[in-house]
């Protein structure tokens, strides 16, 4: 006989928890880098610092608005990076980045001007030997040395930015005032004096003396209406680019992927109308010549026209990538250039604010209230409390695992704020358990048996359930986009948690409680604790069946 509508299979929820559970901790035993500790944030592990020096190329203060502006993409950027529990601040005309962990490359990216052109390609040449440098502006334009050879190229798809490295040294100040401001101006001066240079016999001598292994003063602040004398990424090449044609601010999105037919990684470009069009112009009529894809001055790809590209559709760029620079690369290019160039200087180590000893303090004190909540759930439920505890420990490890799994794959990193919102979070959790067991003694009260008061209880507890942690789920998202810094890691941890609730009440607790109503040890008042609702429902009943006779 088929089961009625009514039916429940508590087996079934408990077995979908099971399966749940497994899953996830088979994912963190036999994915990934198979740690099985999640990732702590900066007040707790500590982290890298990299301070952003403005570079303008007039050589002015930045302005607070574009300092703002910079601030806000490279936060964005890092949200895109799914790198939490870093900061970004402005620290007078500078910014400073702060990441969890010693990747010192991981700030610096984040920092990237990331301003794209794409340039039509009119010549190209084998890098000049290291150490050659460009002549000034109207100077006459040397031979050339033979026999050199070509410089190796940097192992990164972005050469490291030091602004205490320049072609021309500016003399410094008497007083020391204003120095770096002052170098940095002449530097981009200079830069574009012979490599934004209108003058053939100027481009071809700056094309012959760039030394591409040196960093590069200009980085970012090049003029698109002007040719450019430019490097490739790899430093194994200079180009003579012509004016810019299409800006990255035309870039709609930007993805990463593996190409599996050239077996290396590139990055998807989708244009706006505007952009696309251009595109689509350009690649119709200039079949079997190069176009530059440079970023910050530099060449990161100049591919051959194969074919006109239809407007609409995505183009590609390709080089030395590897999966987590074209990711970082197309992150960056999504969400935009910053209004600034900056000169990054060295990393340096920050100590934890807080350190092990405040975790330790901190995961004591949860665990301390965790059992004074569970002991007084034993004294006032009994039974019932014993299934609060095996639901809250249940929880908490499921809560473990998705917390490695996100520090894993998302660079979800644990805070001290994050752990306080776990513990309120489960503490929530308690809560709902309490509303479904008085719903039970509500339901006893007015007469019915454990057995029967059970389903009843539960059908009228969800609703209040669901509405309360629904209103939970609200302030956390709330929270998490309205706040910054380690805020958010509160919002984020307690709106996860608020979700496991809904998952623990509905596949664990609600189970188990149905199935300790069938059962008769379960059901006996003295081990239930609910005897004192029973002998209320009798009196109430002895009540009303008096009542009843006194009016006959």
């Amino acid at each position: 006989m088929a089961p009625s509508t009514g039916s429940v299979h508590p087996v079934r929820y408990l077995t979908v928890f099971a399966v749940l559970v497994a899953v996830l901790y088979a994912l963190v035993f036999f994915t990934g880098d198979k740690s099985v500790t999640p990732k702590l944030g900066i007040d707790l592990q500590g982290g890298t610092r990299v301070t952003l020096t403005a570079r303008t190329p007039d050589g002015s203060k930045p302005t607070p608005d574009s300092l703002r502006q910079a601030q806000e993409i490279i936060e964005t950027r890092v949200n895109g990076l799914g790198v939490s529990g870093s900061e970004v601040v402005i620290d007078g005309d500078n910014l400073v980045i702060t990441v969890p962990g010693d990747d010192s490359a991981q700030a610096r990216s984040l920092g990237q001007t990331a301003r794209l052109y794409v340039r039509p390609v009119q010549t190209s040449q084998a890098a000049a030997p290291a150490g050659t440098q460009a002549p000034a502006a109207g100077e006459t334009p040397a031979q050339t040395p033979a026999g050199t050879e070509t410089p190796a190229p940097q192992n990164r798809p972005f050469p490291a930015q030091d602004p205490s490295t320049s072609p021309e040294p500016t003399p410094a100040p008497a007083d020391g005032s204003g120095t770096e401001t002052a170098e940095a101006a002449d530097e981009i001066a200079a830069a574009r004096a012979t490599r934004q240079s209108t003058d053939p016999a100027v481009q071809q001598q700056a094309m012959a003396t760039l030394d591409c292994s040196v960093p590069d003063p200009l980085r970012g602040n090049d003029d698109p209406a002007l040719p450019l004398v430019a490097c490739s990424t790899d430093g194994q090449a200079v180009y003579l680019l012509e004016p810019a044609i299409i800006d990255g601010q035309e870039i709609a999105d930007a993805t990463s992927g593996y190409n599996s037919q050239q077996s290396r990684h590139e990055v998807s470009l989708t244009f706006k109308s505007e952009g696309s069009n251009t595109w689509a112009t350009f690649t119709s009529q200039n079949i079997g010549k190069q176009a530059a894809f440079t970023l910050d001055s530099k060449v990161v790809s100049a591919p051959v026209v194969q074919g006109a590209t239809p407007a609409g559709s995505s183009t590609s760029i390709t080089g030395s990538f590897t999966a987590e620079s074209a990711k970082e690369l197309a992150n960056t290019l999504k969400y935009g250039s910053l209004p600034l160039s900056f000169a990054a200087s060295e990393a340096e180590t920050v100590s934890a604010t807080l350190g092990l000893a405040s975790l330790e303090a901190g995961l004591i004190a949860g665990l301390v209230g965790l059992v004074l909540v569970l002991l007084y759930c034993l004294l006032y439920y009994r039974m019932l409390g014993v299934l609060t505890a095996l639901s809250l420990v249940l929880s908490g490890v499921m809560v473990y695992a998705i917390m490695v799994l996100l520090g894993r794959y998302i660079n979800f990193t644990l805070d001290l704020a994050g752990i306080a919102g776990l513990i309120i979070g489960i503490g929530m959790t308690a809560d709902s358990f309490v509303v479904f067991f008085e719903r039970i003694k509500d339901e006893m009260r007015e007469g019915r048996s454990f057995r029967s008061a059970v389903p009843r209880g539960w059908a009228r507890a969800r609703r209040t359930i669901l509405s309360g942690n629904a209103v939970s789920f609200i302030a956390a998202a709330v929270l998490y986009i309205l706040a910054v810094g380690q805020v958010r890691g509160f919002a984020f941890t307690l709106g996860l948690t608020t979700i496991l609730d809904v998952v623990v009440v509905f596949l664990v607790t609600w189970p188990l409680v149905h199935l300790a109503s069938k059962s008769p040890f379960w059901s006996k008042p003295g081990v239930n604790g609910l005897g004192a609702v029973q002998q209320i429902a009798k009196e109430r009943k002895a009540a009303a069946a008096s009542a009843k006779e006194s009016r006959v």
